[in-house]
């Protein structure tokens, strides 16, 4: 144990000469203390940076969307009868709308009951849509069949509305009491959707084995084509209707639903109330306030990290002291990788704008941004389509049936030759010609004998894309028209369980001139297939279809910048290792063989300052490096100190030791020379 008491022979305090003595041994840990604090302010200031960037990346990756500068504004007059959306495909100008009528649902009501427990029937109820007015109800092909179990534990009046209401059909089920004496609840269902095509037919299989009577469950049975009383059992309450409008002087457009995308290009009108006798304006135009936003944005986006990577870096003169990351490399080779960016001007655009000061957006000598607005808005006023250029990652094909799809990091600005040598084409199934199908005058879709679905040709099932459905059945009946078949074949396939979960879908068409059908699947390409796996045993007769696979699609094939681009459906995508790598096209038609003009790729700034952020955030990236850098000099300084420590230890003892060892030669000098005094004083005496 160290001695820690004062010099007993030398009266020295030796704890406090020891501790002066370890002072002056222990400097160097005080050093090390002020060269970890830094390093620590350091790891700081680099947090600091990361998070700085990463907001940036953040307001910038949204400016890198080309649709937040394509933005159009539309304004109707008078938002009471109609208000509308504008997309990135509108066309700007003055639209004169009328709206004559509104869509509505439809709506059946069944007789009267005393109460909501009155029994009614079990079994059955099948719900189809579409339109009433002919014979067989013209089914509509966009909608299938949807069958609801009534169970004997439902088969009272309130039973079978929530038993409706539950299945999620499309069809609701209220209970509606009219006050009338002795029977005043009323069974109403109604359609979900609007428009004439959404009318409801209720077929009903009844546990009482009488399937179209006034009792039981076939009291809910309604045939428009049926008689009253026999199948014809509800009452309609509301017709279902389309809504009807005006248009810039096109009169009568008649439409299935209040919310109508596709009359206007690019417009959304949400219809509101009915006004036949008004005409409300609507104006489409530039949305220029969303757009100075933007870039506002990306200015102020700009100016933050700026300001954070300026204020870790440079030197204050007035007081003279430098920022925490002065000089630092890594720190000044990111504040570099960010400014270069901006003083590039952008290539192949394929528009008028290549750098920011020509929309009012220059760059200062303290390095920041500032936006001149009246510059902005002669921009936005004169070169508006090619402004979402300067900040977004954008494609612009020369030919109108090519459009960009899309790009990856790999791709690199340019501007490429596009040709197609092979269009892409779509799987189907073609029946043979039948008699049953024989077209009464060519071209007039009207069957010379009506055509008849029967339990022999009532029953499919095919793959489509790959997916194997389930047994598709039609309903029997007779069918004028081929446009009434198409719509019974093409609901009942496109509604089979299977192949609507797999999102796989067919189109139906009928060539007059052959009297056969064909079966389409609805994509592109080579894995678009059309197969049938079984048949009835009067369809190949009568249909014209027999077990097998039809013609397979075929994927778009051709070049971008000269080399074989791979194909998928309509999708051309650039190849690997070329400069087009991840390029993605769509051929949507047009000529092959030829020239289909270029494509001029371009990344914009907020693009690349996105990716840059990407770089400089990475596990591999500059901050991460540096940070794991400064964490190894701040572990030696541990290093050091424990080193240090642990030296001090032993100079401790050492200098206890040697003053415990001078203070035992001072007591035994002291004694000798106590000893000695009173043996000169005794013989002074003598």
């Amino acid at each position: 144990m160290a001695i820690t008491a004062p010099g007993i022979g030398s009266g020295l305090d030796v704890n406090s000469i020891v501790s002066q003595l370890l002072a002056v041994e222990r400097l160097p840990l005080t050093a090390l203390d002020k060269k970890e604090a830094v390093f620590q302010a350091k790891i700081s200031a680099y947090g600091n940076i990361k998070g700085a960037l990463s907001s940036f990346q953040t307001a910038v990756l949204g400016l890198s969307d080309i649709s937040r500068f394509q933005t159009l504004k539309a304004t109707p007059a008078d938002t009471t009868v109609y208000t509308a959306t504008a997309g990135g495909s509108a066309v700007p100008g003055n639209y004169a709308v009328k709206v004559t009528q509104l869509a509505q649902t439809h709506s059946l009501r069944s007789g009267g009951f005393a109460d909501l427990t009155s029994a009614v029937g079990s079994g059955t109820l099948t719900f189809q849509y579409g339109t009433l007015g002919s014979n067989p109800f013209a089914l509509n092909p966009d909608k299938t069949a949807q069958t609801v179990t009534i169970s004997p534990s439902q088969n009272t009046l309130s039973g079978i509305r929530d038993a409706v209401n539950a299945a999620n059909i499309g069809v609701t089920a209220i209970i509606v009491n009219d006050g009338s004496a002795g029977t005043p609840n009323k069974l109403v269902f109604t359609s979900k959707d609007t428009g004439v095509n959404n009318s409801l037919k209720v077929t009903v299989t009844d546990d009482d084995t009488t399937h179209t009577d006034t009792s039981g469950l076939s009291q809910l049975a309604y045939d428009p084509n049926a008689v009253v009383g026999s199948g014809k059992n509800l009452v309609q309450t509301v017709a279902a209707q389309n809504a009807l409008l005006d248009v810039n002087g096109i009169i009568g457009i008649s439409k299935s639903n209040n919310t109508i995308t596709d009359v206007i290009q690019g417009v959304t009108l949400n219809l509101l109330k009915e006004a036949p006798t008004t005409t409300v304006n609507l104006a489409v135009v530039k949305d220029t306030a969303s757009v100075k936003s933007n870039v506002e944005a990306f200015v102020k986006a700009y100016n933050d990290i700026s300001k954070t990577l300026k204020d870790l870096t440079s030197y204050n003169a007035a007081t003279k002291q430098a920022a925490l990351l002065q000089g630092d490399p890594s720190a000044l080779s990111i504040q570099r990788q960010v400014r270069s960016i901006l003083t590039n001007a952008l290539q192949f655009s394929g528009g008028s704008l290549t750098v920011l000061s020509q929309i009012g957006v220059s760059v200062q000598t303290d390095g920041s941004l500032k936006l001149d607005s009246a510059k902005l808005q002669t921009a936005i006023d004169n070169n508006f389509n090619d402004i979402a250029g300067l900040f977004a990652a954008l494609g612009k094909p020369t030919d109108a049936l090519v459009s960009y799809a899309g790009a990856t990091d790999k791709t690199k600005p340019g501007s490429y030759a596009v040709s197609v040598s092979a269009l892409a084409t779509q799987g189907f199934k073609a029946g043979a010609a039948t008699a049953a199908l024989a077209d009464g005058a060519p071209g007039s879709g009207t069957f010379t004998t009506p055509f008849v679905i029967d339990a022999t040709n009532n029953t499919l099932a095919l793959k489509v894309d790959g997916v194997q459905s389930g047994t598709v059945t039609l309903a029997q009946g007779t069918y004028t028209t081929a446009a009434l078949l198409l719509a019974e074949i093409k609901s009942r396939i496109n509604g089979d369980g299977a192949l609507k979960n797999a999102g796989v879908s067919v189109a139906v068409n009928f060539d007059s001139p052959t009297d056969t059908l064909k079966i389409v699947s609805g994509r592109y390409g080579l894995a678009s297939t059309v197969e049938f796996t079984a048949v009835g045993t009067g369809t190949a007769s009568t249909l014209g279809f027999s077990v097998g696979a039809g013609t397979a699609g075929q994927d778009v094939a051709g070049t971008i910048n000269g080399a074989a681009a791979t194909g998928s459906g309509q999708f051309l995508t650039g190849a690997a290792g070329n400069a087009v790598e991840g390029l993605r096209l769509q051929i949507i038609g047009g000529a092959v063989g030829v020239s289909r003009g270029t494509v001029n790729y371009s990344q914009g700034y907020a693009y690349q300052l996105d990716k840059l952020a990407d770089n400089l955030l990475a596990t591999s990236g500059p901050i991460t490096s540096r940070t794991e850098g400064i964490n190894k000099s701040i572990t030696g300084i541990g290093k050091q100190r424990d080193a240090i420590n642990q030296r001090l230890v032993g100079v401790e003892q050492r200098l206890r030791a040697q003053f415990a060892a001078m203070d035992s030669l001072v007591a035994k000098l002291k004694s000798t020379s106590d000893f000695l005094t009173r043996q000169l004083a005794s013989t002074s005496t003598r």
